[in-house]
C-alpha cells in the first residue's frame, strides 16, 4: 500500500478516536452535574445479578450466592433483597452473536442494582479457539460506567492494611480493542487520560481516607515518562488534595512502587493508594499475592448508579479441562461479597462474613475443608458448606 494511502488510514481511525473521547468528555461533566449516587435504604427490592462466566466462574458464583442468601434470607423473606440470574455472558454465547456484551445480558444487568460476578474468558490475538473479543469486564465497566475499581489487602500480621483505588474506564484499557495496525511492522495503542474522569476516581479515594481518618494516600504514575496522560492523572491529584488537607498524601512511579509493596519495612507505611487502569490491574494483583494469592482477594467495581463486584483472578480453563473444576476456592468471589454487602447497606453482616473467612481459610491443618485446587482440598462445596456452618458461631 502506498505510504500516504496508510498514513492517511490512520489519521482517519485516529481522529474518529478522538472525536468520540471528547463526547465522552462531554458527557462526563454532564453527568457529574446531574447524577446523584444510588440510595439503597431506599430501595427495595435491592436487585442482585449473579452472572456465572466462564470455566470456574459457574462454580464459585453459585456456592457464592448460596452463602449470600444464607446471609440475608430475612432480607430475601421480607422482600428487601432479590437475586436474578443472568446467563448469556459466557464466550460460547459472545462469540455465537458477535458481541463481547450481547444486547440482551446488558437489558437484564440494567434491571439489577448491583451485579455478583463469575470471571469470563477473555481471548488473546494467539488463542486460535475464539475470536479476539475485546474483555467482557471492559466492556461492563465502561457500559455501567463502573469508573473505580476498589480492591482491599489485608495481612495484620505484616502490618499490610491497603485500599486500592484503580481507575477503571480510561488509561490502556478503554481503547484496548481500538488500536491500529498502521502496517505490517508498525502497531499502535491508545491510552486516554480526562481532567474529569482522574479527578472523580482521585476524589473518591481522599474522600475514603477522609472519612476513615486515614492520614496516608499514595498516587501512583509514571508521570516522568508518560508526560501527558500519566502527567495529568498527577496534576489532577494536586488540585484534588487541596481539598483535603487533613490527609497526607505523596506520589510515587509505579516501578519502585511496585518494589517497595514487597519490601516488610516500607509496605506498612501506605495505606490508601489511587493509580490509573494498567498500572492498578497489575500492581493489586502483586498485592493480593502477598495475602494468599489472587484467589483471596475480592474486588468491586462503583458507580454512582450501578455496581459489580467480582473475583480478581481469571476464569482459569486449564482446571475445568483437567476436571478440577469443583475444586476451585470460592474466596476471592467471598471477599467480594463482603464488600458487596458493604455497599449496600448490610455491614453487620459483611464483618461476620469477613471474619468467618479469615477463620475458615486459615484452616489449614483441615486440609479437605480448605480448597487446594485439587482434589487433595475441600470442593467449591464443602468450603461454602463450611463457611455457613461457622457463621452461626460467629
Amino acid at each position: 500500500m502506498n505510504p500516504k494511502t496508510t498514513i492517511e488510514r490512520a489519521k482517519e481511525h485516529f481522529g474518529k478516536i478522538i472525536e468520540e473521547q471528547l463526547n465522552r468528555v462531554e458527557a462526563l461533566k454532564n453527568s457529574e452535574t446531574r447524577e446523584n449516587w444510588t440510595d439503597y435504604k431506599s430501595l427495595k427490592p435491592i436487585v442482585i445479578g449473579v452472572i456465572g462466566g466462564d470455566g470456574i466462574g459457574p462454580y464459585i458464583s453459585r456456592e457464592t450466592r448460596r452463602v449470600l442468601e444464607f446471609l440475608l434470607r430475612d432480607a430475601v423473606e421480607s422482600g428487601k433483597i432479590r437475586f436474578k440470574e443472568i446467563s448469556g455472558l459466557t464466550i460460547e454465547r459472545r462469540v455465537e452473536v458477535g458481541q463481547t456484551l450481547p444486547d440482551a445480558v446488558l437489558a437484564e444487568v440494567k434491571k439489577c442494582h448491583v451485579l455478583l460476578k463469575g470471571p469470563t474468558t477473555t481471548p488473546t490475538a494467539k488463542d486460535g479457539s475464539w475470536p479476539n473479543l475485546e474483555s467482557a469486564n471492559v466492556a461492563l465497566r465502561r457500559e455501567l460506567d463502573l469508573f473505580a475499581n476498589v480492591r482491599p489487602v489485608k495481612v495484620p500480621e505484616q502490618g499490610i492494611d491497603w485500599v486500592f483505588f484503580r481507575e477503571n474506564t480510561e488509561g490502556a484499557y478503554i481503547l484496548g480493542s481500538r488500536g491500529v495496525n498502521v502496517s505490517d511492522d508498525l502497531a499502535v495503542d491508545f491510552k486516554v487520560a480526562t481532567t474529569q474522569g482522574s479527578e472523580r476516581i482521585i476524589r473518591l479515594a481522599f474522600d475514603y481516607a477522609h472519612r476513615n481518618e486515614i492520614n496516608r494516600l499514595t498516587v501512583v504514575t509514571k508521570a516522568n515518562i508518560l508526560k501527558a496522560t500519566d502527567g495529568k492523572f498527577l496534576g489532577v491529584a494536586d488540585y484534588v488534595a487541596a481539598r483535603y488537607p487533613a490527609v497526607k498524601w505523596d506520589s510515587w512511579f509505579v516501578d519502585i512502587f511496585a518494589a517497595k509493596l514487597l519490601d516488610p519495612k516500607r509496605r506498612r507505611e501506605f495505606r490508601v493508594v489511587v493509580l490509573p487502569n494498567l498500572y492498578g490491574d497489575i500492581v493489586t494483583d502483586e498485592a493480593a499475592e502477598l495475602q494468599g494469592g489472587v484467589g483471596t482477594a475480592g474486588s468491586a467495581n462503583i458507580g454512582k448508579r450501578y455496581a459489580m463486584f467480582e473475583a480478581i483472578h481469571g476464569s482459569a480453563p486449564r482446571m475445568v479441562e483437567e476436571g478440577r473444576a469443583e475444586f476451585a476456592n470460592p474466596s476471592s468471589l467471598l471477599r467480594a461479597s463482603v464488600l458487596l454487602l458493604r455497599h449496600i447497606g448490610f455491614v453487620a453482616e459483611a464483618e461476620k462474613l469477613e471474619t468467618v473467612l479469615d477463620f475458615c481459610s486459615r484452616e489449614k491443618s483441615k486440609r479437605k475443608l480448605v480448597p487446594s485446587g485439587r482434589s487433595d482440598g475441600a470442593t467449591c462445596t464443602e468450603f461454602a458448606d463450611f463457611v455457613m456452618k461457622t457463621i452461626p458461631k460467629i
